[in-house]
């Protein structure tokens, strides 16, 4: 027997489609490193580099030596996105830091409605229209990354694009190839 999912009870666990119909999130479903580099924009090695620094880290499986595959979710995706252009722009590390730890606090779906602005030295979260236009009135806002429009674009970009489940049994026997010839290495 399935649960069923009440919208209004749990609105982050949906998102909306591009083709009008909603359907909930998986939380076990992910996108293995090399679609989501590919999806974002970046190197493999980009990816890896920001999840050993821990700027954005795989949220449903994360890489546990060699052979085994890092699992990002769609909200993964989106922030890694976020970062991407924030960087394209000249936004420093460090706040990038501290604007995708701002945006940590938000469910998946609150961030569709957020704006992020930047005067290329600090980064702004707006959550209505009327604070973009203050900013950009105050001299503050040079350019703005309206998520919801980011969220789209990836949404379109992943439709094609294989998942996969994280079977929680599966990454447990998840074996360290590398770890294995060194451990036969050493009793010979």
């Amino acid at each position: 027997m399935e649960a069923v999912v009440n919208e209004a009870a749990h609105p982050q666990l949906f998102q909306p489609s591009l083709f009008g119909e909603d359907k909930p999130l998986d939380e076990t479903e992910g996108y293995r490193g090399p679609v989501a580099s590919k999806v974002v924009g970046i190197t493999y090695r980009q990816l890896d580099y920001w999840d050993r620094t821990g700027l954005v880290s795989p949220s449903i499986r994360g890489a546990k030596g060699s052979g085994t595959q890092r699992l990002y979710s769609f909200r993964d995706i989106l922030v890694l996105k976020v970062v991407k252009r924030l960087l394209d722009t000249g936004v420093s590390l460090q706040q990038i830091r501290v604007a995708i730890n701002q945006l940590s606090k938000y469910g998946v779906q609150d961030l569709s409605g957020i704006t992020l602005m930047s005067d290329g030295a600090s980064v702004y979260e707006c959550t209505s229209n009327d604070e973009v236009i203050d900013l950009v009135n105050g001299g503050q806002g040079v350019f703005g990354i309206a998520l919801g429009r980011v969220w789209q674009e990836i949404e379109f970009s992943l439709s094609e694009l294989p998942t996969e489940k994280a079977e929680q049994e599966m990454a447990a026997n998840v074996k360290d190839e590398l770890a294995e010839r060194r451990a036969r290495r050493n009793i010979s």
